[in-house]
């Protein structure tokens, strides 16, 4: 079956739920790894791609194939290798959403309970996804991979890796790699563009638990690279500070900002009353005036600043709450109709 999917922000239900439902049923081994591809322009990729997973991964395991807006033919030519691959489901966006919105569309269209990202350019090695599973088996809820192998932009990864573990207090030194986590890691997580390079500090702010293995990074064999403009740089750079805000100031906002705020007016006070000294001393210094009132109008609005953080956290608390009761509901439902059927073929 081919699915053809706008994008992940859509709320349209699944078309396809009922004939999911069917094929779990009918399949002869239960879907536990869904491997998440997604791909854009990787035409030449895709038939060593499908090879190459079909040898290493068990009956076990699907792989989700993401066409995000190709135009080389990769859709095409996933798409003739459906009968000889019945492991292989396919999606689709119809233009370029970026590698988050693929990622987001394939988690909503797999099955199983532990989920892959695996990239189509053949870099990773499908025997570290078997090997990042069973690290998951033993009870971690996300295993990311640290990149073992010549590459390219080495040591711009080293000092981004270096500033997430400072920034996040994350004891992985790779998040930015193959990575395998339980499907309840993703549940739930807000990921805005090109944040798919956070979910590892994401999930462990919510509380899952992290490790990582070694896994061998190998040549690009076909097509180009994706990111190798400069600018990504800086992309990534102004993401991890976005990220790093959510993460702390957004949590507890008039805490950050109101200490701030205190310590801006509290200098103020101090400078005003070293003012009001050299003043009785006939030593008048009018820059000191202009410094006293920036020190005071900037705590004024630190605080104000908390205070207006403060609002938008209960917002987004309440938001979140809705969603998570939404999503029980969600899961009840399909609790009860996978019930409704096992008692029927009894």
């Amino acid at each position: 079956m081919t699915e053809t999917n706008t994008g992940p922000t859509q709320d349209e239900p699944r078309q396809d739920e009922v004939e999911q439902q069917a094929a779990e049923q009918a399949s002869p081994c239960r879907i536990e790894v869904s491997v998440v591809v997604p791909a854009y322009n990787e035409a030449d990729s895709v038939k060593p791609l499908m090879k190459e997973l079909a040898e290493k991964l068990g009956p076990e395991y699907e792989v989700v194939f993401v066409d995000d807006g190709s135009y080389d033919g990769t859709f095409e030519t996933a798409e003739g290798l459906k009968e000889q691959y019945p492991f292989l489901r396919l999606c689709r966006h119809p233009r370029n959403l970026g590698k988050t919105a693929a990622i987001q569309t394939g988690f909503e269209s797999c099955r199983g309970d532990i989920v892959t990202v695996f990239d189509a350019d053949l870099q990773f090695d499908p025997e570290d996804v078997v090997r990042q599973v069973e690290k998951v088996k033993e009870g971690y809820d996300l295993v990311t991979g640290q990149k073992r192998g010549q590459y390219e932009k080495r040591f711009v990864s080293a000092v981004y890796n270096w500033m997430a573990r400072k920034l996040f207090g994350l004891k992985v030194r790779d998040i930015n790699a193959l990575k395998t986590f339980r499907r309840e890691v993703l549940e739930g997580m807000h990921l805005r563009k090109d944040w798919h390079r956070y979910i590892v500090p994401l999930a462990a702010a919510r509380g899952f638990s992290v490790t990582e293995i070694p896994v061998l990074l190998r040549p690009r064999l076909y097509g180009k690279p994706k990111y190798s403009s400069p600018f990504r740089v800086f992309v990534g750079f102004f993401d991890l500070v976005a990220v790093g805000f959510q993460l702390t100031f957004m949590r507890k906002p008039m805490l950050y900002f109101g200490s701030m705020g205190t310590v801006a007016l509290f200098l103020g006070f101090l400078t005003g009353l070293v003012a009001i000294v050299l003043r009785l001393f006939g030593h008048g210094f009018r820059p000191l005036l202009y410094l006293v009132m920036l020190l005071v109008v900037a705590g004024l609005v630190l605080f104000a600043a908390g205070l207006m953080g403060e609002s938008l956290a209960v917002v987004n608390d309440r938001l979140e709450g809705i969603e998570r009761a939404l999503a029980d509901r969600k899961d009840g439902r399909e609790s009860g109709v996978k019930g409704r059927n096992r008692k029927s073929e009894e």
